[in-house]
C-alpha cells in the first residue's frame, strides 16, 4: 500500500555554491544636501545624576501608541442565534433525560401490574384447589354415625 523507504537511502543532489556580489552604486550625480530648518526648536533637558555628573539632551516626547479601532458591535441577530443554540443544546440533554425517565417509569408500572395478576392469579388457583374449606357438601364420619330409622344422628 505504500511505498518502502530504505532508512539509510540519501539521494544525492549537486550542490550550487552561490558567491555574494557587490552592488554597484547607481548614482549617477549626488544630490546636494540642503539643511533644512525644523519647524520649532526642542527644549534643551539637563539632568544632574547622583555622583554629579550632567547630562544635556533633548527631551524625547513618549511616543502615543495609536488608538485601538473600536470593536464591532455584534448584531442582536447573531446573539439571538447563539443563545438558541445554547438553549437547544440543553434542551436535548433534558430531553434525552426526560424520555429515559418515561421509558424506566413504564418499564416499573409493567412490572408491578404483572406482579399484582401472577399474585392475584396464584390467590385464586388457591381457592379454587385447596383442599381444606367446604367444598358445598356435608362431610360424614361413617364409624360414628348412628343412623336410626333413615335419621341422621352425629
Amino acid at each position: 500500500m505504500y511505498p518502502d523507504h530504505p532508512t539509510n537511502w540519501h539521494p544525492v543532489t549537486a550542490v550550487e555554491v552561490h558567491q555574494p556580489v557587490p552592488l554597484t552604486a547607481a548614482i549617477a550625480a549626488p544630490t546636494p544636501l540642503v539643511p533644512v530648518q525644523p519647524v520649532s526648536v526642542p527644549a534643551v533637558a539637563s539632568i544632574v545624576l547622583p555622583d554629579g555628573r550632567v547630562i544635556t539632551g533633548y527631551a524625547i516626547n513618549p511616543v502615543q501608541p495609536e488608538p485601538l479601532a473600536a470593536k464591532p458591535t455584534v448584531s442582536r441577530t447573531a446573539v439571538n442565534i447563539a443563545l438558541g443554540g445554547i438553549g437547544f443544546a440543553a434542551v436535548c440533554g433534558g430531553l434525552l433525560v426526560l424520555t429515559t425517565f418515561i421509558a424506566a417509569l413504564t418499564a416499573l408500572i409493567t412490572q408491578l401490574i404483572t406482579l399484582a395478576a401472577v399474585i392475584f392469579g396464584g390467590w385464586i388457583a388457591v381457592q379454587i384447589f385447596s383442599a381444606s374449606g367446604p367444598k358445598g357438601g356435608t362431610t360424614v364420619n361413617i364409624r360414628r354415625a348412628v343412623i336410626k330409622r333413615n335419621h341422621f344422628h352425629g
